[in-house]
């Protein structure tokens, strides 16, 4: 959300609401954080201490409410102590609705550059805040252990750990996923054909796009490994291919099972509820994967490539769909508030990290396209189904869980929209031994 700069600041306090010095060596809250903020806070700033920072009239406001939240934003770091204090009612936002505060985060991301005091203000800051709040203290109880702990759940990436983490973000309620992602009960990003598409035409255009990249035709085999609610699955089984999901959500499993029977889909279509690596039958024509790398972690690519091949007939075709990085020198590790609250013991990399590891295992990559300004718009709309029945959903997953989820969405938005991160499409070809893969149309031959 912001970023910091290590650069000095002038040693003179900043003047308070009223126009007046800070009194030297003893600051407000308001005070440290015009600090830190370099005098240039694009909201309006107050805090329990009746301090204020920032343009009183400002379209957008955070207002520090409790000791507990100081704490929190001290000792979290970055937007992991402002995740703690927001989510834990220490720290309220003003000006946008919690299902949706994109514009006050875009406000902050566009104008917010912490800076490093000089060492006597930042001994005077720390002085000001109380070294009771530099303790860390107890975070709010929606907060997944930090991955140090997670070890008693297995070895990262283990069946069990990774069972653990998919129950924190997938079985929330399937009645929340109804609300936020609309009738296709869809999750990750749709693939919208005009910018006037509502989402359940971009989702649906989404499985049309997987659906022929991968030249599924009646009477062939599809193997969806993570596969959510069963969508990509239904979509396959109406058009006659017989189609098999793989989720480790039990909520997903459930529903997605309900929805195979209530279409008469029964004969074509089966979702199991297990893990990737329990799926014993081959020869598939096509296997995707639509969300599920994130997942796995980066050194389990090449073992993860290499089973899908291996569940693939020669020439079966397979396509990856995920959220990369813009570029592959980074660790892939997330930090901060997308592990502990969002995506426990995900790991995002660059396409050509995704590329090189599928290569590496013999699979041939066919065509590969990035499609993250297509997850901004979803993003946006489900954005706007939460806020739409953000009582219900209170009601439903409580008051933390839904700030959590708009903070979440509001804040990936803005990543994509900023290339930070973003959603790329790999298809992929398992060749034939002598090489080749089949009669394949010398150009793509799907509609875009």
């Amino acid at each position: 959300m912001t970023t910091f700069k290590d650069r000095s600041t002038t040693s003179t306090p900043p003047a308070d609401a009223a126009g007046k010095p800070g009194t030297a060596g003893k600051f407000s809250l308001a005070e440290v954080v015009e600090i830190l903020a370099g005098g240039r806070l694009p909201l309006l700033f107050t805090a329990y201490d009746g301090s204020s920072a920032g343009p009183p009239d400002a379209s957008f406001g955070l207002d520090l409410r409790s000791p507990r939240g100081t704490s929190y934003l001290a000792t979290g770091g970055g937007d992991l102590g402002f995740a703690r204090a927001y989510i834990a009612g220490d720290l309220d936002i003003r000006g946008v609705h919690p299902g949706d505060p994109y514009e006050l985060l875009k406000a902050l991301a566009d104008s917010l550059v912490f800076t490093r005091p000089p060492a006597r203000m930042m001994a005077d800051i720390i002085r000001s805040i109380g070294v009771r709040h530099l303790r860390p203290i107890a975070p709010p109880p929606e907060e997944a252990r930090p991955r140090w702990r997670r070890i008693a759940g297995g070895i990262r990436h283990s069946k069990t750990r990774d069972a653990e983490a998919i129950h924190h973000h997938y079985d929330v309620s399937n009645t929340f996923y109804e609300w936020v992602l609309g009738p296709s009960m869809t999750y990750t990003c749709a693939c919208y054909p005009r910018g006037s598409a509502s989402l359940d035409q971009a989702q649906e255009n989404k499985y049309r796009l997987v659906f022929e990249k991968l030249r599924l035709t009646p009477g062939d085999r599809l193997l969806d490994v993570g596969c959510g609610w069963g969508g990509m699955v239904r979509y396959a089984a109406r058009r006659g291919v017989r189609a098999t999901g793989v989720t480790l959500s039990t909520e997903q499993a459930g529903w997605a099972q309900r929805a195979i029977a209530d279409e008469g889909l029964s004969d074509l279509a089966e979702v199991r509820y297990g893990d990737y690596r329990d799926v014993t039958d081959t020869g598939y024509d096509a296997v995707s994967s639509i969300g599920l790398l994130e997942h796995i972690g980066v050194r389990n690519y090449p073992s993860y490539f290499g089973f899908l091949q291996s569940r693939l007939r020669p020439g079966g075709l397979l396509l990856n769909h995920s959220i990369t990085r813009p570029e592959n020198h980074h660790r892939p590790q997330a930090r901060g508030f997308i592990d502990r609250y969002v995506f426990p013991d995900g790991e995002l990399t660059g396409s050509g990290r995704i590329i090189s590891d599928a290569q590496d295992t013999g699979l041939e990559v066919l065509h590969e396209e990035n499609l993250r300004q297509h997850y901004a718009m979803t993003l946006r709309d489900w954005c706007a189904n939460l806020v739409e029945h953000w009582d219900e959903a209170v009601a439903e997953v409580g008051l933390p869980t839904a700030k959590v989820w708009g903070l979440y969405m509001a804040g990936s938005r803005l990543g994509f929209e900023s290339n930070g991160i973003q959603l790329h499409q790999i298809l992929m070809a398992r060749p034939y031994q002598h090489g080749d893969v089949g009669e394949l149309p010398l150009r793509p031959w799907w509609t875009p």
